[in-house]
């Protein structure tokens, strides 16, 4: 599994702003009216979110992190394991209301 599996099914949704796509680290500014479709397509790679927004990061989602940017209560995590390595997907939600930042990185290893 990579990263461009996931982003690849998500060409007809609306984007803000495309920061970063290499083959372990992917990064883009989406729109809040899109969440649902986000999350949809996310949960059918990576299953239900590990760590959904509202919720403290237990000590696990945050040594998952810790080289992508960590994680906080009004974030959403999603994880999951595959032969070559696992991928996260994150999403930042903006202070404005509009606009979600979604970082997915490929880390290598097995989950922690």
């Amino acid at each position: 599994m990579n990263l461009r599996d996931i982003s690849d099914c998500c060409v007809h949704l609306d984007v803000h702003e495309k920061r970063c796509d290499r083959e372990d680290l992917f990064e883009l500014v989406f729109f809040q009216k899109d969440v649902a479709e986000w999350e949809r397509i996310l949960t059918a790679f990576l299953e239900q979110p590990v760590k959904p927004s509202g919720k403290s990061p237990t000590a696990k989602d945050l040594k998952a992190t810790e080289g992508t940017g960590s994680i906080r209560v009004e974030q959403t995590l999603f994880e999951k394991s595959f032969e070559n390595g696992v991928i996260i997907a994150k999403f930042w939600p903006w202070r404005d209301g509009h606009h979600i930042t979604l970082r997915m990185a490929l880390l290598p290893g097995a989950s922690t």
